[in-house]
């Protein structure tokens, strides 16, 4: 079974402007800890030899993640090195017209591990779509962020999307939700 690390939309300005002002600091302090633990997987997976794949959203004009704009950048520390590869896409759907599973298919992958950003919406469609596909997936529990909504902290969300896809299925293929610490390549 080959182990993939798929990291979804850790850009400069993923949370740019989704906090209130008390909140926007904490949003940021809690995405750069996410950011240090996806980090830490990388260079893991690296050292194993395990693929990394990191996902880049093409915003449209005006957008906060607007193709070639300095917040649509991948953060430096997460940023694709040799040998990684880069996906780009336009949806939710890692997959959705994107070249994504030609690549796990060329690399013989099987199994994704993912984080990344936004929890309900690209984190929470890629592992399902992943699923669907026939991927093993895990989801890094403390290896995803999003903002706070009008009646949902950032936690609250985190903590839903980890239970409800923990042991979530599609046939032969399941959803294990791990902390970074506990996941190996």
């Amino acid at each position: 079974m080959g182990k993939a690390l798929l990291i979804i939309d850790v850009q400069k300005a993923i949370l740019e402007g989704k906090g209130t002002p008390e909140r926007q600091p904490v949003l940021d302090a809690a995405l750069d800890e996410t950011v240090g633990r996806l980090r830490t997987l990388q260079d893991k997976a690296r050292s194993a030899g395990i693929p990394v794949v990191v996902v880049q959203h093409d915003g449209p004009d005006g957008h906060r993640l607007a193709t070639g704009t300095e917040g649509w950048e991948v953060r430096p520390e997460l940023a694709p090195r040799e040998g990684d590869f880069l996906v780009r896409k336009k949806s939710s759907d890692s997959f959705h017209e994107t070249d994504l599973g030609t690549c796990l298919a060329q690399l013989g992958v099987s199994h994704l591990v993912v984080g990344g950003c936004m929890t309900q919406y690209c984190v929470d469609t890629t592992v399902r779509r992943a699923v669907s596909l026939g991927y093993d997936v895990t989801l890094v529990a403390d290896g995803h962020m999003t903002a706070d909504t009008a009646i949902l902290s950032h936690a609250d969300i985190i903590a839903h999307h980890n239970d409800t896809l923990d042991g979530f299925d599609a046939g032969d293929a399941v959803v294990e939700v791990r902390p970074a610490a506990d996941i190996s390549f």
